[in-house]
């Protein structure tokens, strides 16, 4: 990393950059990351991004943290804490391993206190980017008709195209998940959750209602497409989705969907639009059977060795074919490795359309 040229980190509208200190350690063991504020101090600056309270003994501020993330405050022998409590002047008060509750910082300097819930808020910010995603907003495609279709486009590849570099029955969905992906959320503790949910209702009475007209959005599911540049060297395979009245209505309400769940902080945003697809192979399946049939959004498998297969033949063949259309009732809060009665991932909320 250029030690001129940091990374920049954004939290509620104010910048840090992130400096990484690397100190001597055992082997495996590893770096540990420091973060200050930028371009000044914001211990110096006032800051009304959270609340710090006056107290007798003098100042106080409170946060929430998911205690799954209370190691990463605490660091390695609870070096971390004691480096910040040090440099800030401060006391951190962290509830017990796995017990929800408040982070209280307490100090004399007001300075002090908002220096410290400062970089803690920039340290879990880097963390919990690193964590695999836990849930992600969806739209169920898998009605009877749509899984039948599936099945029949399954059987003709490998009837046809089985003998093309890479293919096996291994690398298709779970015809009971065949779902669109909006957006991946790391949601640690059941507040979270709430919060994602909340959100979502909110949602519908801003503008969903208004886009669907309280009601289901036709869509058809027709053709395949693939992902990367080399259709000989195919990782993800897609049946593309469109509304059957032309409209841009389905991409309206997944732009605004994920463009509200950015602003909230509950998803980060990777593309500039949504990109509407219902994967049907993946190359990640063959490489673990229990991996997430979900798509190529972020989480850590994202990284696993592939093992590519020539698509060639299948997109020549299949180019159009139909999936059949669908009535989409509703945005659902899925449940990552899960799964409800009907074989789709559990569901922690949902949006109804109508």
């Amino acid at each position: 990393m250029d030690v001129l040229r940091p990374p920049l980190i954004r939290i509620g509208g104010r910048v840090y950059r992130k400096n990484l200190i690397q100190e001597q350690a055992l082997p495996h063991e590893e770096e540990e990351e420091d973060f200050c504020a930028g371009p000044s101090d914001c211990a110096d600056e006032p800051c009304d991004a959270f609340v710090v309270e006056e107290t007798e003994r003098g100042f106080r501020c409170r946060l929430e943290v998911p205690s799954p993330l209370y190691k990463y405050i605490i660091g390695k022998k609870g070096e971390t804490k004691k480096r910040l409590e040090t440099e800030t002047r401060t006391s951190i008060s962290i509830p017990k391993p796995g017990v929800e509750g408040e982070i209280v910082i307490t100090g004399q300097q007001r300075s002090g206190v908002i220096s410290a819930r400062t970089r803690i808020d920039v340290l879990l910010d880097s963390f919990r980017k690193r964590q695999p995603f836990t849930h992600f907003l969806s739209l169920a495609l898998n009605q009877p008709a749509i899984q039948e279709k599936f099945l029949q486009f399954r059987e003709e590849v490998l009837e046809k195209c089985s003998k093309d570099h890479g293919v096996s029955s291994s690398l298709f969905q779970n015809p009971a998940k065949l779902h669109l992906t909006l957006g991946t959320l790391v949601l640690l503790n059941e507040q979270e959750i709430q919060k994602a949910c909340d959100l979502l209702q909110r949602c519908k009475e801003d503008f969903v209602d208004q886009i669907t007209g309280g009601q289901p959005l036709t869509v058809e599911v027709a053709g395949v497409e693939y992902m990367n540049d080399d259709p000989a060297m195919t990782d993800v395979l897609y049946a593309k989705v469109h509304m059957k009245d032309g409209s841009d209505r389905l991409q309206m309400v997944a732009d605004q969907l994920v463009e509200r769940f950015v602003a909230s902080g509950l998803m980060l945003k990777e593309w500039d639009r949504v990109k509407l697809h219902a994967t049907v192979m993946n190359t990640l399946f063959r490489k673990d059977p229990t991996e997430e049939r979900n798509n190529t959004m972020t989480g850590k498998s994202s990284f696993k060795e592939r093992e590519s297969f020539n698509g060639q033949n299948i997109l020549k063949l299949f180019e159009n074919f139909h999936f059949g259309v669908v009535q989409l009732d509703s945005v659902r809060l899925s449940q990552r490795f899960s799964s409800d009665a009907s074989g789709y991932y559990a569901t922690s909320g949902q949006l109804c359309f109508s």
